[in-house]
Parts: C-alpha cells; sequence; structure tokens
C-alpha cells in the first residue's frame, strides 16, 4: 500500500496526492492520516514539494466533501420526512426531530462542518447533513476548506517533520478515527433498540 502511494505521488506530484485525497473523501481504502504523512515524507526527501502537498489535499477533501453535499441536497429535508415517517426507527429520528436538527444545522452549522473536518471518522460524514439541512454552497465551501486545510496541513507537515518515523501519526490517528466509529455504531444500535420505547 505505502509503495502504491509513493509511486502514485512520485509519478503525478500533487496531482496524485489531489486524486488520493478525492478517493479518501469518497470511499475510504487508504485513509488521510496514511496518505498525507507520507507525502509529506516524499517531499521531505525531495520529490515534491510541501505547499503542493498541502494544496493539492485540499483541493481533493473538498472535492469530495462536495459531492458528498450534493448527496444530502439531493436527499434534500423533505424526502428524508417522508423516510422518517414509514421507517423512523432505521433512522432513529422522527419527522418532528428532524425539523429540530434543521434548525440546529441552520444556526450552528458552519461550527458543525468547520470542526467535523478535523475529526477522523466525522469528516466526510458531516457533508451529508450540510446538504440535507440546505445550507448555502459558499459558507459550505468556505468552511470546508479552512477544516481541510488544518486537517491537510497538520498531517502533512508532520509527516515532513518526522521523516522516516512518519507511520507513527498513523498509528496515533487510526485508533481514535476507529473509536469514534465505533462510538457512532454504539450509539445508532442503542437509538434502534429504544426508538419505539421513546415514542410510545
Amino acid at each position: 500500500m505505502y509503495d502504491a502511494i509513493v509511486v502514485l505521488i512520485s509519478k503525478l506530484g500533487g496531482l496524485g496526492v489531489f486524486l488520493l485525497m478525492f478517493g479518501e473523501n469518497l470511499f475510504p481504502p487508504v485513509p488521510s492520516e496514511v496518505i498525507l504523512p507520507l507525502a509529506g515524507y516524499t517531499a521531505a526527501q525531495g520529490r515534491g514539494s510541501l505547499p503542493v502537498v498541502i494544496m493539492a489535499g485540499t483541493l481533493g477533501s473538498v472535492a469530495g466533501a462536495t459531492l458528498w453535499y450534493y448527496v444530502g441536497r439531493w436527499i434534500g429535508i423533505e424526502r428524508l420526512k417522508r423516510f422518517a415517517a414509514d421507517h423512523g426507527r432505521w433512522l432513529t429520528l422522527t419527522p418532528e426531530e428532524i425539523d429540530r436538527v434543521d434548525k440546529w444545522f441552520d444556526r450552528y452549522g458552519r461550527w458543525a462542518v468547520l470542526f467535523g473536518r478535523l475529526l477522523p471518522g466525522i469528516r466526510t460524514l458531516i457533508s451529508v447533513p450540510a446538504g440535507v439541512t440546505g445550507m448555502a454552497l459558499g459558507p459550505f465551501l468556505a468552511w470546508t476548506t479552512i477544516g481541510s486545510a488544518a486537517w491537510t496541513a497538520m498531517l502533512a507537515i508532520a509527516g515532513y517533520e518526522l521523516g522516516e518515523r512518519y507511520g507513527q501519526i498513523a498509528t496515533i490517528v487510526e485508533p481514535v478515527s476507529n473509536a469514534v466509529l465505533a462510538l457512532a455504531g454504539i450509539w445508532y444500535l442503542w437509538r434502534v433498540a429504544t426508538f419505539g420505547r421513546k415514542h410510545r
């Protein structure tokens, strides 16, 4: 896996980083905590430029997030509410609760998008509710870009500075990402199990 990333980055440079990060945001077979530190390490070896890595990684992340944003826009609030009316248990939300979430996102959506882009396991998912609730594209892109740039720069610079020890970053970030996803899964199962009891 590492060799394939190095070859892609070495041959395509910033375009390779862009494509890897775009793919990571769509379906993450290789997480950013592996891609970006390795790209930073490659730049430190003189086989690339750190600013190019950060810029390309940010643009790839934003492109992938934007695609999920439009998936959310396609779903929309009204379609989601109709689904909740028929299959609320599996969504774990009633139409009334979706209205409350919509109002909450109207008020705090920019912060949810910004900090969501900095949380492993949440980075991609946060784009969907932004689209569903109809968050304007301009603010979505602005906050997504800021959050993505911070995440990309942090990992790429860490890989650049750590050199051959860049792999240590993934050993720290990956367990956090797995823990977040595990907690989200447990929370979802609990919501499904208690849905009928809560709304009876």
